[in-house]
């Protein structure tokens, strides 16, 4: 099956979940590499490289010194998850182009089909729909009193 073998760069489940942690967790203030990186699970060199992508896209701000971190840059509702992938890993026609995203097998027809869709789907799906995903899952917030994502 098609949908078992698909697998997403670890940077990029790690940039979702940085920039969903932004989203879900904060309430406007900066918030450490090092917060993401505990409540996540994910290493915050690791994440420090990836945020600087994130920021020469235009998809988070940082404040140094006292108080710095990171902030979303736009509102969790502008921010897709194709706009993360393309940050991390460059444009998904650029990787059909380049053919990453090509196997040695199947109609090559389909490939181009299928990123296709992939990449409109990923357009489609915003951080807030994540976030809505996860308040009505009941994942806990780092700050109980964050605004919720219920409709």
């Amino acid at each position: 099956m098609l949908a078992a073998a698909m697998r997403v760069a670890l940077q990029v489940q790690y940039a979702v979940h940085g920039i969903f942690d932004l989203a879900y967790n904060g309430d406007g203030s900066p918030i450490q590499l090092r917060q993401i990186g505990e409540r996540q699970g994910i290493p915050a060199r690791y994440l420090e490289q990836i945020f600087q992508r994130l920021r020469r896209a235009g998809l988070v701000r940082s404040k140094r010194g006292p108080g710095g971190g990171y902030t979303l840059a736009r509102a969790p509702a502008e921010i897709s998850l194709r706009d993360i992938v393309d940050a991390v890993e460059g444009s998904t026609g650029e990787a059909r182009r380049t053919g990453r995203m090509r196997g040695n097998h199947g109609p090559a027809f389909l490939w181009p089909v299928l990123e296709k869709q992939f990449a409109e789907l990923l357009a489609e799906t915003s951080i807030e729909d994540l976030c809505r995903q996860a308040s009505r899952a009941a994942v806990r917030r780092a700050h109980p009193d964050a605004q919720t994502y219920v409709i």
